[in-house]
């Protein structure tokens, strides 16, 4: 029996209310034809993230806009736009997985704008998650480019895309399609999860010589009652 959108949303406020890592008092939810938009406000960036986490855990939910903004409780002591640059700096150059990169850090507002070179597009989005999580983030735009070291040939990328996807016991290869355009990877077709969808974009993100992915998978359970 297909599940309601009704029933979605009662399942989605449930896990929010639930998640300790979301305030959920000021978060509202609207769900129509399982695609799920977010609107209102959270206490931190973290907290934003693991709602938008929470909406694709839900069963039936297919896609999730994410609008919540980040609003500090009254109490909480704001670091001042310096302390946040050096505090994400200093994260960024003792990470031993992006510390050789050519990042640097603009904050204006809360707002962390990350810009520079990294050699692969998994070190872009680790540069973003490892600033995200920082006291007084609230908001981080990530305009690194991706420069590999190496050249690499289209064709070679999506077949080792796609031989990933043979391997991985979460990704249903004959369900995506892989594309790639100047290092430039676009994943189109269904799977039967969000974990799933996580796991091939994952994928796509750690292959050698992908600079950017594009993903258009969409989530395709049953939505029982």
């Amino acid at each position: 029996m297909i599940r309601t959108d009704q029933a979605i949303k009662k399942a989605l406020i449930d896990e929010l209310y639930w998640d300790h890592r979301v305030d959920a008092s000021d978060v509202k939810a609207e769900v129509s034809n399982g695609r799920v938009t977010l609107t209102g406000t959270v206490p931190s960036y973290s907290a934003r993230t693991a709602a938008a986490n929470a909406a694709w855990a839900i069963d039936g939910v297919s896609v999730v806009t994410n609008l919540l903004s980040v609003r500090f409780p009254p109490a909480f002591s704001v670091p001042t736009d310096a302390e946040i640059k050096t505090t994400a700096e200093r994260t960024l150059a003792w990470n031993s997985e992006v510390y050789s990169a050519d990042i640097d850090v603009v904050v204006t507002g809360g707002v962390v704008r990350l810009e520079g070179t990294v050699d692969a597009y998994w070190k872009q989005w680790k540069a973003e998650d490892l600033v995200s999580n920082l006291r007084g983030v609230t908001e981080v735009e990530n305009h690194l480019a991706v420069v590999p070291s190496d050249s690499f040939v289209d064709k070679d990328i999506a077949r080792s895309i796609e031989a990933a996807f043979q391997r991985s016991m979460y990704v249903n290869a004959e369900g995506v399609t892989v594309k790639v355009e100047n290092g430039k990877v676009t994943l189109i077709g269904t799977v039967s999860s969000y974990h799933a969808r996580g796991k091939a974009y994952e994928v796509a993100a750690l292959t050698s010589g992908v600079i950017a992915v594009d993903n258009h998978i969409v989530v395709t359970q049953d939505r029982r009652e």
